[in-house]
């Protein structure tokens, strides 16, 4: 039954996206932008996305909470699209304003893995494609999707236009990342959502199971971890920002670095909540 529903959602998909191709990017944005808001909450959730406000914050109105709800999804419909224009957004210059630009020539002038991380945010992909247009050799470690008829089509597109190397998580996948760093590339990956084989760290106060793997390397290898966080502008340009790179020396163990993260984390989602994805259930213990 499972087959039968990922082909028709892959089709549908596929067709939405060549519709897309002939409507253009600017179109195809306002278009999906409102398929999200109207359709979204059919298919998500609303009790997690609320338990997810109210750890967020209790102090938060029904009209806050709604707009909030409302950006995201009209984030979620842009970023969506924007995957078949993927293209023109590495081509084209000024789509994304980069601070701490400095740290990334550092990076690339001295040929010295570190480990970028950062969360969902805006068009996340973006992220690791200014990275690797900045000359730095860059592995990233991603989720597949689960549609197996729609997923090679989206390998191809990040592989050829946002990061060559990508890195199925899981456990072989830790082993693909370390063969690349003992080659000398960075490593790219996400830390803001669930992993079951994670440790429960605080995050907004509250017990979430945590990736620890950016403070395991890093503390193995001994390299530096660089925050990233990137945010949509109203006229669909981006705003990234290269944080300081982390010591992992300044700290005693793995639990305190990951702690700091998610520390990290959660300011970059309080000064762009409208654009994290609230779907996710993060707190599931």
């Amino acid at each position: 039954m499972k087959i039968f529903k990922y082909f028709f959602e892959a089709l549908i998909i596929y067709s939405l996206f060549i519709l897309s191709k002939i409507l253009g990017i600017a179109l195809s944005r306002k278009i999906f932008s409102l398929i999200f808001i109207f359709f979204g909450p059919f298919f998500r959730s609303k009790k997690v996305i609320n338990k997810n406000l109210n750890i967020f914050s209790c102090d938060l109105s029904i009209v806050e909470k709604n707009n909030i709800i409302k950006n995201m999804w009209s984030n979620y419909g842009k970023t969506f699209i924007e995957y078949i224009f993927l293209d023109d957004l590495r081509n084209k210059k000024n789509i994304v304003n980069i601070q701490g630009i400095n740290i990334l020539k550092d990076i690339s002038e001295n040929k010295s893995p570190v480990i970028f991380i950062s969360g969902h945010f805006a068009n996340f992909e973006l992220m690791s494609m200014e990275i690797t247009k900045n000359n730095i050799d860059l592995a990233t470690i991603y989720r597949p999707l689960n549609n197996f008829f729609l997923n090679p089509f989206m390998e191809y597109l990040r592989k050829k236009y946002v990061c060559n190397n990508q890195i199925k998580k899981g456990r072989a996948g830790v082993k693909e990342a370390i063969n690349y760093l003992n080659k000398r590339f960075s490593i790219a990956l996400m830390i803001d959502q669930r992993v079951s084989e994670g440790e429960i760290i605080n995050f907004f106060n509250k017990e979430a199971l945590t990736t620890t793997l950016p403070a395991q390397i890093a503390f193995k290898y001994n390299l530096k971890i660089v925050p990233v966080s990137i945010e949509r502008n109203k006229d669909d340009s981006f705003n990234m920002k290269v944080l300081s790179p982390i010591d992992p020396k300044k700290f005693k163990n793995k639990h305190e670095i990951s702690n700091k993260l998610n520390e990290l984390i959660e300011k970059m989602i309080k000064q762009n909540p409208n654009q994290w994805i609230w779907t996710h259930d993060r707190w599931k213990l």
